[in-house]
């Protein structure tokens, strides 16, 4: 059951760091990429987010399967994780499954 708790903060982690790189790839870098002509902005940020984008699909892989979440949870989350903002939404859930897991 920890492993399982730790498994699910794990993938709420990720699910908000992912989504800050996001937001940091489209309001700060693109921008310097096309106002000031530094496309260096893109290729790290974007590096950066596609790493953590991976990260949050193997761990909503490995919740999926240690917690039996149906398809349409985990495509709710991995959905999430594709819109701008999408991570605020899906974050209280996640935050309510780590509790789930942390009571006996």
């Amino acid at each position: 059951m920890l492993r399982t708790m730790r498994s699910v903060q794990t993938l709420r982690a990720l699910g908000i760091i992912e989504g800050l790189s996001f937001l940091l790839l489209l309001f700060v870098a693109m921008p310097l990429k096309y106002a000031f002509a530094m496309p260096l902005a893109v290729r790290v940020a974007g590096m950066a987010h596609g790493v953590l984008f991976v990260g949050l699909v193997i761990a909503l892989a490995r919740v999926h399967v240690e917690r039996d979440w149906t398809m349409r949870t985990s495509a709710l989350v991995f959905l999430a994780a594709l819109v701008p903002f999408g991570f605020l939404f899906i974050d209280r859930r996640l935050r309510e499954e780590a509790a789930a897991c942390a009571t006996p």
